[in-house]
């Protein structure tokens, strides 16, 4: 028995070797894990749809097996930034996101978020989508819904249905509060309408993300005000596209990272995200002042035709050109304008010059008001520093968001951000520019998302998380959208999988449709 009972003992760990079998299995490659650690050679296995187990996996079979060729293997991105609910139903192969090696997308930002989560999310399941969708319920779309358009303060019956709103999206998985207070008609809402609502979400452990009311000349304080509504609230607080714009305020990334690094250090969770661009991309109408857009379209067109109003309009307009330090609109340039194709990629300017007008501000002016009435425009905004977008990339506690849509290839000049952030970050920022080691620009997309949004399965190559993984060569990742040709899918991942399923492969979509809803933590209670 003493000599028999060894041999035994092999034949079952033998038995048990063999018996290790996955559904995917990636070997060789260079794996960064999500946590910030570096990087080291390993093997990945996933089985439904989960990882099954990371490290030196010789004994592993599979069905379908990957060689990493010792390229970079990480946790799927996580866009902490998007705009994507018509888009997603349009084209729900998602194929700029793919491309850039993201497989999450938290949309519902800026205050605007579909009118029904639970609407949303069950069209996002029925019909599937690349990547997985998660998503904030909007302020805008909530006063609205409330409010209209009405620039006033609301009622203590008016906050009272607005809360009730949102605990009803909380509940239907919303993942909590985002607010656009640049935008009609929040920008008409007090901070104390916002500490309500950010309440309301937070009794359900929702967060509040907040573009800001200003992110030019009032940037210190617009950033004080969102910090203001996560004390009061209790609540995490997260900044999105984080920035200075205007030349007024270049250089002042030093003052406005210092808030955010302070009240950390008082024990309050607030954190940022950016995009790597020195241009925005935003609506044409936050050009004119905020009281001339209530109401909406109608009322606009009234106040337009209206020769003491118009002037009126245009004064505001001059004084906020100004106090931003711009002599004219050239860095304003039209990405979308439905009215009339050929004004697309085109400055203010040049449009202005094209209609045979004077060359200056006033005429400029008179330009955007009348592409107001016919329904404004989509535009990128040439306004920021590189300096200090590589100083806030810096920080930490960034995470990478691309504020973008799902766009159709050829359609308008739209921003190339929503082709290439995350390859952009790689290549430009990482490789070329070694403003942040590797390592660390994969926890921003990866961990340091999905636990700031409650993520709880994603983000880490760890056993029993999703299989959200990306493979890609550090040596050739890039962008390739451009200003001036926006349209251009990013290069450089081989693979991306999604929820284990190979939805990239060598390079190409397969047009797996594999995503999921992903769902906040009030979901259903």
């Amino acid at each position: 028995m003493k000599i028999i009972l060894p041999f035994i003992c092999l034949l079952v760990v033998m038995a048990a070797q063999a018996q290790l079998s996955c559904d995917l299995l990636i070997k060789n490659g260079k794996i960064i894990d999500g946590t910030g650690n570096s990087w080291f050679y390993g093997d990945i296995a996933v089985k439904d749809g989960k990882i099954m187990a990371v490290g030196k996996l010789p004994q592993y079979t599979a069905k379908t097996v990957i060689d990493a060729k010792q390229q970079i293997v990480a946790p799927g991105f996580i866009d902490v930034h998007g705009h994507i609910e018509s888009g997603i139903k349009e084209t729900p192969t998602a194929d700029n996101y793919i491309f850039d090696g993201v497989t999450t997308v938290i949309t519902g930002n800026c205050g605007g978020s579909a009118a029904s989560l639970g609407k949303f999310f069950a069209q996002v399941d029925s019909m599937h989508s690349s990547i997985n969708v998660a998503s904030l319920v909007g302020h805008n779309t909530v006063r609205e819904q409330v409010m209209k358009r009405d620039n006033r303060l609301a009622t203590p019956e008016e906050q009272s249905q607005m809360d009730q709103l949102v605990e009803k999206a909380m509940q239907e998985g919303a993942l909590g509060l985002s607010t656009g207070l640049i935008y009609i008609p929040g920008t008409f809402a007090n901070t104390a309408e916002v500490v309500g609502l950010a309440k309301a979400a937070g009794k359900h452990h929702g967060l509040y993300a907040s573009h800001i009311r200003n992110e030019e000349n009032g940037v210190v304080d617009a950033i004080n005000e969102a910090i203001q509504v996560g004390k009061e609230a209790n609540v995490p607080v997260q900044i999105s596209h984080f920035k200075v714009s205007g030349k007024a305020s270049w250089g002042k990334s030093n003052i406005t990272l210092a808030l955010i690094k302070a009240v950390r250090n008082e024990g309050y969770d607030v954190t940022i995200d950016q995009y790597p661009y020195t241009a925005s991309s935003t609506n044409l109408g936050v050009r004119l002042p905020d009281w001339a857009l209530a109401g909406g379209q109608d009322s606009l067109k009234a106040r337009l035709r209206d020769p003491a109003t118009r002037a009126a309009i245009k004064k505001g307009m001059l004084e906020q050109l100004a106090k931003y330090k711009y002599k004219n609109y050239s860095y304003a340039v039209v990405a979308n304008f439905s009215a009339d194709s050929s004004y697309n990629g085109k400055s203010i300017t040049e449009i202005n010059q094209m209609l045979g007008r004077k060359p200056k501000a006033a005429w400029e002016a008179e330009t955007i008001m009348d592409m107001m009435e016919k329904g404004g425009a989509q535009m990128v905004y040439h306004g920021m520093s590189e300096d200090d977008v590589k100083y806030i990339m810096q920080y930490p506690f960034c995470m990478v968001g691309a504020d973008a849509g799902v766009p159709v290839p050829g359609k308008g000049m739209p921003h190339p951000r929503g082709y290439g952030t995350n390859a952009r970050i790689l290549g430009r920022y990482v490789r070329d520019m070694q403003v942040i080691s590797l390592e660390e620009a994969i926890r921003r997309m990866t961990s340091l998302a999905a636990q700031k949004f409650q993520l709880t399965n994603r983000g880490l190559l760890k056993p029993g998380m999703a299989a959200d993984i990306v493979i890609f060569d550090p040596a050739t990742v890039n962008d390739k959208a451009t200003f001036e040709q926006p349209h251009q899918y990013s290069v450089g991942f081989s693979h991306v999988i999604v929820n284990g399923g190979i939805t990239m492969q060598e390079g190409k979509h397969t047009g797996l449709r594999n995503g999921q809803p992903l769902y906040g933590p009030g979901k259903n209670q």
